[in-house]
């Protein structure tokens, strides 16, 4: 176990090198986090740009401000390549690329690959290397682990392998990378401490898990949860739709109840790269064990439903002011998939977008964090300049991402319409307009 203490030791007094692979989302709040414990961090992303960026001591995620990045960049704390070969010398590296879904909603695991290839052909005994990428159950078992024993290496031994799965929340102010507790689950228990180690040092609090196989779970038993309540509660808002209830009255009486509820809301549709996708890596894994996960289907098939539902509403609202949908000018409040940030993967916006154009709207958009915006389609659309009278000129406006930037009693004094998918205008506010909620 001689690779395993000095590992341990080296990690311990921050003479460890770190390396972090895909500076997005995940990855670049990683490493500065580590870069801030004391530990010389080198970043690795595919993009020429954002190293670039990243080189000179600028910042292209909102979370993380250059006043953050610039500092550990000077420090020499803080760079990044584009070389595989530059991480030839780290002791510990994480592993933070995408994980996307194919159109067959089966797992696109060629960018794990092309990663764990590329590590394994500059891999070293004593390295410890950690899966941070969202995938399903035996991901790291099952790709990770046959690369590296292919090069003759023994793990637990002379090299450290385990799963810890990101939990970044773009946008929380409240949660970032230290104070989010880190799950760690190595393929033995060596693996285990040396991870826990590892995040230790950055990450206040580490929570231990048996194998990197239940912490692949943990992640999508986190996910899994949010898109089915989500599911459940976009249901009951059809409900109240049809009962003619006003679906944000009963959540929020409910939640009045000191115990046994916890509140969600209805939407437009799931967005980001997590909540919307996660819980299909599992369904996929199930499938191959002959097992249909019919709750994460039920609630896939509900919330994947709502942009439609949500131009059917606009539709109706068009209607009611003796207007159609073709030819009406419509204009969408926020691309983003949620408030405050500037991601617009999976964003329900794209499909309502694309829908409302398909039946022939005249479709502009505002949105503060996204200044262009590509359509599933390919059609590129830029944000238009925000002001009163792009409200007045518009037969409908719909308030898709709830950002708190918009001035909300402004846009009820100066539109005509508005179908409202995220509850954001109060009650109360003095209305010129015709609200029509979700």
């Amino acid at each position: 176990m001689k690779h395993h203490q000095i590992l341990l030791e080296r990690l311990a007094n921050k003479q460890a090198r770190v390396g972090v692979i895909g500076l997005g989302y995940v990855g670049l709040p990683l490493a500065v986090e580590f870069a801030e414990a004391g530990y010389d961090v080198i970043g690795l992303d595919v993009s020429q740009a954002k190293v670039d960026q990243l080189n000179r001591g600028d910042s292209y995620i909102p979370d993380i401000p250059g006043t953050r990045v610039a500092p550990l960049v000077s420090q020499r704390k803080l760079r990044a390549t584009t070389e595989y070969a530059d991480l030839s010398d780290v002791d510990a590296l994480s592993i933070c690329v995408p994980t996307p879904l194919r159109k067959t909603k089966d797992p696109d695991m060629s960018f794990v690959i092309q990663a764990v290839d590329a590590i394994a052909a500059v891999a070293r005994p004593g390295m410890l290397i950690v899966l941070e990428s969202t995938t399903y159950p035996g991901t790291t078992i099952e790709l990770v682990v046959p690369k590296l024993r292919e090069r003759g290496f023994t793990i637990g031994e002379d090299i450290f392998v385990a799963f810890s799965p990101e939990r970044i929340d773009p946008g929380n102010h409240q949660y970032g990378v230290r104070n989010t507790p880190k799950v760690v689950g190595g393929v033995t228990d060596a693996c285990t401490q040396a991870a826990a180690c590892y995040y230790g040092a950055a990450i206040d609090s580490i929570v231990q898990v048996s194998s990197p196989t239940a912490a692949e779970m943990v992640k999508l038993l986190e996910n899994t949860f949010r898109a089915v309540n989500i599911g459940l509660v976009n249901e009951v808002a059809l409900m109240c739709d049809k009962l003619n209830i006003d679906v944000w009255e009963v959540i929020n009486a409910a939640k009045s109840k000191p115990f046994g509820f916890m509140a969600f809301y209805p939407g437009p549709g799931l967005g980001g790269h997590c909540i919307p996708i996660d819980p299909l890596y599992l369904s996929w894994k199930l499938k191959t064990l002959n097992y249909t996960a019919r709750f994460i289907e039920l609630a896939s098939e509900i919330n994947t439903a709502m942009p439609l539902y949500v131009v059917n509403k606009i539709g109706d609202a068009l209607n009611d002011d003796g207007k159609a949908i073709r030819g009406a000018n419509i204009l969408v409040l926020g691309a983003a998939y949620k408030r405050d940030v500037d991601d617009v993967r999976e964003s329900p916006a794209l499909d309502v977008i694309e829908l409302l154009r398909a039946k022939g709207a005249h479709i502009r958009y505002h949105d503060p964090y996204v200044p262009t915006l590509k359509l599933h389609n390919g059609h590129a659309m830029a944000s238009e300049t925000y002001s009163r009278e792009l409200l007045a000129e518009t037969d409908l406006v719909a308030i898709i991402t709830d950002h708190t930037t918009y001035d909300w009693q402004e846009i009820a004094e100066n539109s005509h319409v508005i179908v409202d998918t995220r509850h954001a205008i109060p009650a109360g506010v003095k209305s010129k307009a015709r609200i029509v909620g979700l």
